[in-house]
């Protein structure tokens, strides 16, 4: 194996002097001229010093997996039959009720569908259509409800009927801000036909990242417009785009501001809507499954993430990070990040075995010698740990639509798509991937010392978190060629942008309020309905006095009541002005010197958005609260530490 992959790198190197790249296999692809594979400019500034960089980091790999003797379980990828994928999709999008033996009670899902943009409602037709044709084919027993009525269901029960393909959000102008009931309310931007004049007047920086539009309705508006139109070009780093997110008014949301309740919202809406951008671009969408197979149940290499932060928490409760990723981290950064090479430079193959060996036996003892460990070892050990994940770090379910983001025709679109699956990553996976891009990003910034720039540092990890060993052997042949560049490219992304993908898009975050509010109408007719049926006798004043938010009873129009019970003053009333920011509330409480105010400081504490039509929700300190208090005029408002 090693031998093979060794002859291959030195016949790429060879090649790459003729200006082409083949491959003397019987499936193999030609490669165009130059190794331009016009997929989103996947060449874009990678230049040969640091795509030799890849080869050798794949050839060390290989060399690393031939030193270790030990048989390895690959990872059984499943094909899934005709409709399976479909169906699965259909789960995890929360909407399983809409076919099966629950299919009757599609009403749960009305909501839902309501919110949903044209585009959104596409790919989910789509998917139902597929799944309704199968169970037909295989003659299931349950009934079978058509596509067309799920739809029409969800509308009728709006008292609307849905025209053409105008999605039942539409609103017009006229009351574009009344609720269903006819009654007014905040108004909820869902990137639908109501934007469309507005996607089509407007004419964005191509830096500037939309967020309050869905992603597919902005990419089905641009499909054909010069604006959607990519830059390309060579060059360095520096010329990758600048892109930014415009000040939103109403606050930033990242990705550990939400409730889990609500972030359960967001992850379906995720999945639809990446589904739906794919969908748009014409790019496959096709979620893995992996077959579950036998893993080891304790140590540090090889273990499943969730069951090694099992483990950890019992020695650190509450750790969100495998305890080992975190040392080894600490231990490269621990000498210096201007050691030129850094990660690039392998450790010593039979060294590291060693020491991942007595790391096994002697990590959670506390009797590992970490001054045996030198930098390059620590390194190579990290890269290690990542590999030999049972599944990649990536999952099996997104690796794929991952690689696939080089395919879509725009950087704007390639980052949308990063956005969302980041997104969609379990959290103990979110989280370890972010702490490893914010240590690469530490490097990076040493670059001139330790020669590792953005293009170098993308180049050696790649390999790390793309060719997954449980794939087979496919992953050294044409493919992984193939793939080099783009996955790099992916990488990079990933490192260059890491702070605008962790970011929850505001238009699923309005589409999350807006379900919040529909189910919160729902609640109240059905509690109503139980207590006229049961005959309950209650104080309809003293019930009415309860439901009023202390905005209605405590304090005038214009000012919030903001609760504060960590700090001394755990009270204040606070009016409202234009300029008034989340962080100018905070600083006030801050101020008050008494008490258990002391012990907390400034970025420890963080003004909360709680109930109304948001299940909690942490601000940034540039919301200004003007605008938040009229898009949620029935939240209650709290100071409190962020909980970890």
């Amino acid at each position: 194996m090693v031998t093979v992959v060794t002859k291959l790198v030195h016949y790429l190197h060879l090649s790459r002097r003729t200006g082409q790249y083949t491959m003397n296999h019987d499936h193999s692809k030609k490669i165009p001229d130059g190794a331009s594979f016009d997929r989103s400019g996947s060449q874009d500034s990678l230049d040969e010093l640091s795509m030799d960089d890849y080869w050798k980091e794949l050839e060390n790999i290989h060399e690393t997996r031939g030193n270790n003797h030990e048989e390895r379980v690959a990872l059984v990828v499943k094909e899934p039959d005709e409709g399976e994928l479909e169906e699965e999709w259909l789960k995890e999008a929360g909407l399983s009720n809409l076919f099966g033996e629950s299919s009757g009670d599609s009403l749960e899902s009305v909501v839902f569908l309501s919110t949903l943009t044209r585009t959104q409602k596409a790919a989910v037709e789509k998917r139902i259509e597929t799944v309704t044709q199968t169970m037909r084919k295989k003659n299931k027993q349950h009934q079978i409800p058509d596509v067309r009525d799920i739809f029409r269901l969800q509308n009728d029960s709006k008292g609307k009927v849905c025209e053409g393909s105008e999605p039942s959000t539409v609103r017009t102008s006229e009351n574009k801000n009344e609720t269903h009931d006819g009654t007014k309310g905040p108004k909820f931007s869902l990137g639908t036909d109501e934007q469309k004049n507005l996607l089509e007047d407007m004419r964005p920086s191509d830096t500037d990242i939309n967020l309050e539009i869905s992603f597919a309705e902005q990419a089905a508006n641009l499909k054909d417009s010069s604006v959607g139109k990519m830059y390309r070009g060579g060059g360095g780093d520096t010329l990758l785009p600048n892109f930014r997110l415009p000040k939103d008014k109403t606050g930033t949301t990242k990705i550990g501001d939400l409730a889990p309740q609500d972030m359960k919202k967001v992850y379906s809406l995720a999945l639809i809507e990446l589904t739906a951008l794919y969908d748009i671009l014409g790019t496959e969408f096709k979620q893995q499954k992996a077959v579950k197979i036998k893993t080891k149940d304790s140590g540090l290499f090889g273990v499943p993430l969730s069951l090694l932060l099992e483990q950890d928490q019992k020695k650190v409760p509450g750790t969100k990070i495998p305890l080992i990723f975190q040392k080894l981290i600490a231990q490269i950064e621990e000498t210096t990040l201007e050691t030129e090479g850094l990660l690039r430079i392998p450790g010593v193959a039979t060294r590291v075995k060693g020491l991942c060996q007595e790391l096994e036996a002697k990590f959670y003892e506390g009797t590992f010698n970490w001054e045996n460990v030198k930098q390059h070892d620590a390194a190579s050990l990290l890269k290690l740990f990542i590999r030999e994940l049972p599944q990649p770090l990536l999952t099996v379910e997104y690796l794929k639509a991952f690689q696939d983001v080089q395919n879509l025709p725009t950087r704007k679109q390639q980052l949308q798509a990063l956005n969302l699956l980041v997104i969609l990553l379990p959290e103990a996976n979110r989280d370890t991937l972010k702490v490893l891009l914010e240590f690469l990003q530490r490097v990076i910034d040493h670059r001139d010392k330790n020669k590792m720039t953005l293009k170098n540092v993308a180049m050696v990890m790649a390999p790390n978190l793309f060719t997954f060993h449980g794939f087979g052997s496919k992953t050294i042949e044409q493919s992984e060629f193939v793939m080099a560049a783009g996955t790099a490219n992916v990488m990079r992304f990933m490192i260059q942008y890491q702070k605008l993908l962790w970011t929850i898009p505001k238009f699923i975050v309005n589409q999350v309020r807006k379900q919040n509010t529909e189910n919160q109408k729902k609640e109240k007719k059905d509690k109503a309905m139980k207590k006229l049926l049961k005959k309950m006798a209650y104080d309809r004043e003293k019930h009415e006095k309860q439901e009023k938010t202390p905005n209605d009873t405590d304090v005038p129009q214009g000012v919030i009541r903001v609760q504060a019970p960590h700090l001394s003053k755990v009270s204040m009333a606070i009016q409202l002005t234009e300029e008034l920011k989340a962080s100018d509330i905070v600083a006030r409480f801050l101020s008050q010197k008494s008490g258990n105010v002391q012990t907390l400081k400034k970025e420890e504490v963080f003004l909360y958005e709680i109930g109304g039509n948001i299940g909690e929700r942490c601000l940034d300190d540039d919301t200004y609260m003007k605008d938040l208090y009229q898009l949620n005029p029935n939240a209650e408002w709290v100071i409190k530490p962020k909980q970890s």
